[in-house]
């Protein structure tokens, strides 16, 4: 689940048109992922008919990678922007961010003890954070390839790896798995729901996207048209290895695993043969997935900046949703474990998704952020005060 970071950055003015729809855009994205993600969490997997929903068909795996890759936008933003900070400000987020991730984990620990379907993402967010802070001074030009090979070549060591080990226990991080640390770090880099190994990829590529000029209707077309040639793309490679080249027929065992292609794969393929690395069904984390969700999410994103020049305010919802998703996300989840089995899941949806867009709209009136945003942001810029006060601390000066 992508956080709420920084608005802007010290290069650019926030006050112009132009900082208004970077800021406007990127939240109208936040806010489609959050709806996504709640699409996917109530409506089935399979509808009435026997097929993939169009919930799965259309949203699961590309909120949540939506969320990952805006989450480095967001990193960007936080650092610099186009100009990645690399003086003693670096410093001082890293700082921030590390207190940042500790307290998205504390709240994903605490609701991984509510009983609901959801798989929680919040713990791996905080570790994926933490594993983003080296690559935070780094600029476009090297982000864009560091990605693309992140995208290409960690799902191929994942497999490898995984193949010597248990399968994931599939639960939600809670307080208790503490008492397992390296079961715990296992599950959270290689065989959880959502595995930090594969998903550093979408960090690096928001952080890539986060270093480019957001305000400019050009990359923002770019990011679209680019974002959507590399979705198709990398489909199309996954269905000629899959079909034509008769990889399907290699790993596909039982129906209901060739329905896991269309709905879930839960974080990460079996390891029984290499031709899984061909496959792009959602959570499948494997090379052409990243590919894929990468392309969506990029796409999506230079959608809603371009609009946001033009139109934000067909996009106010969404914006007030993606700037609190901390606070709308924890809520959910809490609400989906407390409707039990509802029979009417449209309905349960539209009650989801109703509540959270109007509670976003009054809040947003008279805040600048969400409840839990506010705790966050505080405790971020607490810690970095701190930072900076010892850092400049006479005693640290004359070592």
């Amino acid at each position: 689940m992508v956080l709420h970071q920084a608005r802007t950055d010290s290069s650019q003015d926030s006050s112009s048109v132009d900082g208004r729809a970077r800021v406007s855009g990127v939240d109208a994205a936040r806010g489609i992922a959050l709806l996504g993600m709640m699409w996917v969490h109530i409506i089935p997997a399979v509808d009435e008919s026997g097929r993939t929903s169009t919930a799965y068909l259309l949203a699961s795996g590309r909120a949540s990678a939506l969320f990952a890759v805006l989450a480095g936008v967001g990193l960007a933003l936080a650092t610099g922007g186009r100009h990645p900070y690399q003086d003693g400000r670096l410093m001082l987020r890293r700082s921030g961010l590390v207190a940042r991730a500790s307290l998205l984990a504390l709240v994903g620990l605490t609701l991984g003890a509510v009983d609901t379907p959801v798989a929680i993402i919040l713990v791996y967010y905080a570790l994926l954070f933490v594993c983003a802070l080296p690559f935070l001074s780094l600029g476009a030009r090297a982000l864009v390839p560091l990605a693309l090979g992140w995208s290409l070549l960690a799902p191929v060591l994942s497999h490898v790896v995984r193949s010597s080990l248990d399968e994931s226990g599939g639960g939600n991080p809670t307080f208790g798995t503490l008492t397992d640390p390296q079961g715990l770090l296992t599950e959270l880099f290689l065989t959880g729901y959502y595995p930090v190994l594969p998903w550093m990829a979408y960090l690096l590529a928001g952080l890539a996207v986060g270093r480019l000029a957001l305000d400019s209707p050009r990359v923002a077309a770019g990011l679209l048209v680019g974002g959507a040639g590399l979705a198709v793309l990398s489909k199309a490679a996954s269905w000629a290895l899959l079909y034509p080249a008769g990889g399907l027929d290699r790993i596909v065992g039982s129906p209901a695993l060739e329905r896991r292609l269309s709905t879930s794969l839960g974080g990460t393929t079996p390891t029984t043969s290499w031709w899984w690395l061909a496959v792009s069904g959602p959570h499948s984390g494997t090379p052409l997935d990243l590919l894929h969700t990468i392309g969506t999410a990029v796409a999506m994103l230079g959608a809603c900046l371009l609009i946001a020049r033009r139109a934000a305010p067909l996009l106010r919802p969404l914006i007030a949703a993606g700037s609190m998703t901390l606070t709308l996300y924890s809520s959910h989840v809490v609400a989906l474990g407390a409707a039990g089995d509802s029979a009417d899941r449209a309905a349960l949806l539209t009650i989801h998704i109703a509540v959270a867009v109007a509670f976003a709209l009054l809040w947003r009136a008279r805040h600048r952020r969400g409840p839990l945003e506010t705790v966050v942001s505080a405790t971020e810029r607490s810690i970095r005060t701190l930072w900076a006060r010892r850092s400049r601390s006479p005693s640290r000066l004359e070592r």
